[in-house]
């Protein structure tokens, strides 16, 4: 096991491979392992590191209201205290606001960033076009947070899951130690709904990031994240973006040759 001390806090890290440094952040209620069948293709040309967030499996949890800003500051810790700046980020998510965070705030560390399907909806909520779509989604997240107010972290794992991240039947089919993952790590997702800055971002301070920035949904997807996507796309001066077929929330899961041929060009660039 390897460990990195940054903030106060012990955060799990695996590393391989060799090359330009990618950093890849998980979403909610997974952890590093989430990007076990990407790895070893970028690991062919490039120094790969996952690591647990701070609340996640097994790096530390302070069993405290933690913050989206503490994720983005344990993200640019990590990069300084492994040498691996300036990195390429990767981001799936809620990791993919934690990634765009640490753009705006230490776009000095960065030298590129791949982020798929931020779940911004505070973002949408805060304008009046968008609001209808923005609150379907937040009605969703309601009731999951209701399960995990009420400690039902598996119902609310499963509601999850089948309704805000991979579609109904979903849950059943996903392995059990994945399953397990989440049960796990469900309450720092509430933890996660807790923060009134999560599922936001400051799109002044994310314009003065100029480096590449590539932008990613899938077809099937969520309405409202090609939403937040064109916000985000609009801030940034060097986006462009790629549409997965049929991936769902998580294309590194679901086609991770595709998110490879993808993405590494990109970190190689």
């Amino acid at each position: 096991m390897a460990e990195v001390q940054v903030n106060g806090v012990s955060l799990y890290y695996e590393a391989r491979g060799s090359g330009p440094s990618v950093v890849l952040v998980h979403g909610s209620w997974s952890d590093a392992d989430s990007w076990a069948r990407v790895v070893p293709g970028l690991a062919e040309q490039a120094a790969v590191v996952s690591y647990d967030r701070r609340g996640h499996s097994r790096s530390d949890d302070l069993l405290t209201q933690g913050s989206v800003h503490e994720d983005a500051a344990d993200l640019a810790g990590l990069i300084q205290v492994l040498a691996l700046a300036p990195a390429f980020v990767c981001g799936d998510s809620y990791g993919s606001l934690v990634a765009l965070r640490l753009a705006a705030a230490r776009p000095d560390l960065l030298r590129g960033l791949a982020v798929h399907e931020p779940p911004g909806t505070a973002m949408l909520l805060a304008d009046p076009d968008l609001r209808p779509i923005g609150t379907a989604f937040a009605d969703r997240i309601t009731a999951v947070r209701e399960l995990l107010e009420q400690a039902e972290s598996a119902a609310a794992a499963e509601l999850f899951v089948e309704t805000l991240a991979f579609g109904p039947g979903a849950w059943e089919q996903l392995p059990a130690p994945i399953r397990h993952t989440y049960i796990r790590n469900a309450p720092t997702y509430l933890d996660e709904l807790r923060d009134p800055d999560a599922l936001d971002l400051d799109l002044t301070a994310l314009a003065r990031y100029t480096e590449p920035a590539l932008l990613t949904q899938s077809d099937d997807g969520a309405p409202m994240y090609g939403e937040v996507l064109d916000m985000i796309d609009l801030a940034l001066p060097k986006a462009e973006r790629h549409l997965y077929a049929g991936a769902g929330h998580a294309p590194h899961l679901s086609q991770p040759e595709e998110w490879v041929r993808v993405t590494l060009p990109r970190v190689l660039g």
